[in-house]
């Protein structure tokens, strides 16, 4: 499989990253230029309201609204991290780790948040989920920071290891390597992408990790409540941390100041990869240049097609997304109906996977594909949705075929589903419906063309039209251009421009400049 990253970066819109597997589109991520609440960011909390009937507590950090912290989300050793916020803002605590820190007891896991927290206190909290529509983020208070190779947890001694990896012999290894380097008071989450590496790689990283918890700590003591302490990487940097294998061929960038900083990052974590970031300098639009403007609009929308003749038709509501599978003009030939619902069946759950990853829909989906009588069939098919949903990064669970032949799945929803708008307003009428009389147009043409004449003295005029327009314009043996040329004394070029729309024209000079009315 070959995979390549696409990254588009403009002062306007902020960075768009596409990340492409065998030359098809399977994530497509953006990254506001504005956006101060990304997922991993940590910030000092104020609590502002204490819900005894949620069992939650909404917290200011600096979002228009409150942000919102359930006590199962508190963490175990939320206790110590009060204990240690208290300390920094006093000033009494000198070191930069936790390695003098006494750690209180764990919290009940059924205890009541209005035991632990009260209104104005002081919590760095992380930010789990983006604001999403109208509600605010989603918080946690059981902190960690994201390395390449691990995850580093502090208030705790545990190693646990990445469910990904099966070999017994390797991850005994592993913890033996993390449990000899990890400083006291912290826990590591060994990731998938440590398999294999030695020593040296994963201490270099837990350094990089325990270096940006001293970085937080300092930060701490002088930080603003609602402010935010210490943030997580750029949308590009945590993709390649993430996702960065050898698999991957090219990493094409348009902008000279995040080539650099992406082509630093993949040399500081993978030197052997640096050669593959590029930096794109053709005019074209790096999406038009390598086709993914075209898949984006291909590939989003309510109806999508696939390559046999079916289609998927996804519908969107709050609480859930529904995705029905239909045969369209796909006749079965040699196949009797079942064998033909089944293959239906499995090229559509290989675009479902896809789709759930290209606009990040979250929440619960329902898919209900064509009905199959024979249980072996469903069976095979609740195996192939499992196999192309392998490759998800997104927390997951898929649920078997019901009674009705629905398929549910639950898919993490942490960041706004992508959504781009497929139909274009009509450059003609400007979306109202409805556009100028054609009968006023050339009323419309001869009076600028006037005014650029006689009150501009413009020369070499040409005038650009549809082509019904122009034939109009042209047509007969004293044809209105003729007139013009009579009356004002100047021949006017005629060029026909196909793409224009019928009440549409423009003038440009004898340089080839447009003349702007």
């Amino acid at each position: 499989m070959v995979k390549e990253l696409i990254i588009d970066s403009t002062p306007d819109k902020g960075v768009t990253i596409a990340l492409l597997q065998d030359k098809q589109l399977v994530e497509l991520n953006k990254e506001q230029a504005d956006n101060n609440f990304a997922v991993g960011d940590i910030y000092l909390g104020r609590i502002k309201k204490i819900m005894p009937g949620l069992n939650a507590a909404f917290v200011d950090v600096g979002y228009e609204k409150d942000a919102f912290l359930h006590y199962l989300d508190l963490g175990p050793q939320v206790q110590s991290l009060l204990k240690l916020t208290r300390i920094v803002k006093n000033g009494s605590y000198q070191e930069k780790l936790l390695n003098s820190l006494k750690l209180e007891k764990d919290i009940d896991k059924a205890g009541k948040i209005s035991d632990i927290l009260s209104r104005n206190l002081l919590l760095p909290v992380q930010i789990a989920k983006e604001p999403i529509s109208t509600k605010g983020p989603r918080l946690s208070s059981d902190l960690s920071i994201a390395g390449r190779f691990v995850v580093l947890v502090p208030f705790s001694s545990t190693v646990s290891i990445s469910k990904r990896i099966k070999g017994s012999a390797e991850r005994n290894r592993l913890k033996k390597i993390v449990e000899s380097i990890k400083p006291p008071n912290f826990g590591v989450i060994i990731r998938t992408v440590s398999e294999g590496k030695g020593v040296d790689e994963l201490q270099k990283d837990l350094l990089d990790l325990i270096s940006k918890w001293e970085l937080f700590t300092k930060r701490l003591k002088s930080v603003e409540p609602a402010q935010k302490v210490l943030g997580e990487m750029d949308r590009a940097s945590t993709i390649l941390r993430d996702i960065l294998t050898d698999e991957f061929t090219h990493i094409h960038v348009n902008d000279h100041a995040l080539y650099e900083e992406v082509k630093s990052y993949v040399q500081e974590i993978s030197p052997d990869l640096e050669k593959i970031v590029k930096l794109y300098k053709h005019k074209e639009p790096i999406f038009d240049h390598f086709g993914i403007e075209k898949q984006i609009k291909a590939s989003f929308g309510k109806t999508v097609n696939l390559q046999g003749g079916a289609y998927l038709v996804i519908e969107h509501t709050e609480a859930l997304h529904v995705v029905d599978v239909n045969s369209g003009n796909r006749i079965a030939s040699k196949e009797n109906q079942e064998e033909n619902a089944l293959l239906v069946n499995k090229e559509a759950a290989k675009e479902i996977a896809r789709q759930l990853r290209l606009r990040d829909m979250g929440g619960i989906v329902v898919i209900d594909f064509i009905d199959m009588h024979k249980p072996a069939n469903r069976k095979e098919l609740y195996g192939f949705l499992k196999e192309c949903m392998a490759n998800d990064r997104a927390k997951h669970t898929i649920l078997p075929p019901s009674k009705f032949g629905l398929v549910q799945i639950t898919r993490q929803r942490v960041r706004p589903e992508m959504s781009v708008v497929t139909n274009e307003k009509c450059p003609a009428c400007g979306g109202t419906g409805e556009i100028r009389s054609s009968i006023v147009l050339l009323d419309d043409i001869e009076s600028n063309l006037s005014y650029i004449l006689q009150e501009q003295n413009e020369k070499g005029i040409t005038l650009c039209v549809h082509p019904y327009i122009g034939a109009y314009i042209t047509s007969g043996l004293f044809s209105i251009r003729l007139k013009w040329f009579f009356k004002y004394g100047k021949w006017i070029k005629i060029k026909d421009i196909s793409s224009y729309y019928l009440t549409q024209f423009r003038f440009f000079n004898s340089k080839e400049e447009e003349i702007k009315l």
